[in-house]
Parts: C-alpha cells; sequence; structure tokens
C-alpha cells in the first residue's frame, strides 16, 4: 500500500519499478497502481499526439519530463489543440 500522490489516497502499490533509475523509484514508493495506469494512458495520449518513437532519445526525453510532471509536478498538459475522443 502507498499513499499515491496522484490521487491522494492509500492504494496497492506497484510490484516494482515501472521506470529506470531515480525517478522509477520514487514512483515506485509513491503512486499507486492505478495513478500508474493513468499515467500509461496520458502516455499513450502524449506518443500519439506529438508523433513520438520512444526509442529516440529526443523522445524519452520528453516522455520522463512529462512523467515527472505528471506526478511530481504540476501535471503534464495534453498538447495544443487536444480533442479528446467519445469516451
Amino acid at each position: 500500500m502507498v499513499h499515491c500522490v496522484k490521487l491522494g489516497k492509500e492504494l496497492p502499490g506497484l510490484e516494482s519499478p515501472p521506470w529506470p533509475g531515480e525517478l522509477g523509484q520514487r514512483i515506485y514508493e509513491n503512486v499507486s497502481a492505478e495513478g500508474w495506469n493513468l499515467w500509461r494512458e496520458h502516455a499513450k495520449m502524449l506518443m500519439n499526439e506529438y508523433r513520438l518513437a520512444p526509442w529516440q532519445p529526443e523522445a524519452q526525453k520528453f516522455l520522463n519530463e512529462q512523467l515527472e510532471q505528471f506526478f511530481f509536478g504540476p501535471g503534464s498538459n495534453h498538447p495544443p489543440g487536444f480533442v479528446p475522443g467519445p469516451q
């Protein structure tokens, strides 16, 4: 169980750090599995809208920055002009 920084409550945590390095450890210690799933959906949207190739260093740097902002900063914004599809 962790106190999820994204959702603000005690929830089941992740089984292992989901990201490499120090940031992955911070996420493991402070983000719930439910919170991580929110990031995964947001990351998919970012990759699609910005047409990112995740194997490119520039895309990895961008996603790393957005990930840190999503959980530990003011949040990761939607791309300019983004319109969510029907739910």
